[in-house]
């Protein structure tokens, strides 16, 4: 009887581990359509958004719109919270294309090899944060539980995204191009901080069928400790 309950037991943590490495990393790629370094970046996200083993988004930013095109989907919010990654990571200046992976590490958005051996990095990496998100109709229900060792408080937000969208460009670096972007973030919200000391459990309100990004975060700009997708 040990036997098997020795047995069941070490089945149950190697299926726990495999659960936990199956949650997906985030990638963060900040663009701008009027920056002529950044289709290869962009065509890059188009592939990674293809993985169930990633979470794409892509947060366009305003700060290159004075060169003769702003971005239709730029937002002065993406722009902010690429300022407060390099801070928390002590860089002195932003760039794009520029990737965040979960929330830690930053690479240059046009260097597949780069990029894809930081996504294998941060697969191998379980994480410790059970994270359970439904939807009923209008209602979203986010479940989490995190053991002491995480620490919070963790921030809990809610992200919203165009899949894709095709653009004219008419002026500045890429003038001439139609370009097509995805996984486009439309909305970025915080819904709660949660200190962590007891199981999360709140339900928000959504409307509409673009896909839904749950993300438990330190702060609003650290390390991602859990993701939820519903595509």
């Amino acid at each position: 009887m040990r036997k098997i309950l020795s047995s069941l037991i070490a089945a149950l943590m190697l299926s726990g581990s495999a659960m936990a490495q199956d949650q997906p990393v985030v990638v963060e790629l900040f663009t701008s359509q009027g920056c002529s370094s950044c289709p290869p970046a962009d065509e890059l996200l188009h592939e990674l958004s293809k993985r169930d083993d990633v979470v794409a988004l892509a947060m366009h930013v305003d700060y290159w719109d004075y060169i003769g095109w702003k971005d239709i989907f730029g937002n002065p919010a993406h722009s902010e919270r690429q300022r407060a990654y390099a801070k928390a990571g002590k860089r002195r200046m932003v760039y794009t294309p520029q990737m965040i992976v979960n929330g830690k590490e930053q690479v240059v958005g046009n260097r597949p090899k780069d990029v894809n051996d930081l996504i294998a990095r941060h697969r191998a990496t379980p994480s410790e944060v059970t994270l359970n998100v439904a939807r009923n109709g209008g209602q979203l229900k986010i479940e989490a539980s995190a053991p002491a060792s995480v620490g919070g408080p963790l921030t809990v937000q809610l992200v919203r995204y165009k899949p894709e969208a095709t653009v004219d460009i008419l002026r500045g670096e890429n003038a001439g191009r139609t370009m097509s972007y995805s996984s486009i973030v439309t909305e970025l919200s915080i819904l709660e901080e949660w200190d962590t000391n007891n199981p999360l459990s709140l339900v928000t309100p959504v409307s509409g069928d673009l896909p839904i990004v749950v993300l438990i975060q330190h702060y609003e700009h650290g390390p991602i400790e859990a993701v939820a997708h519903l595509r």
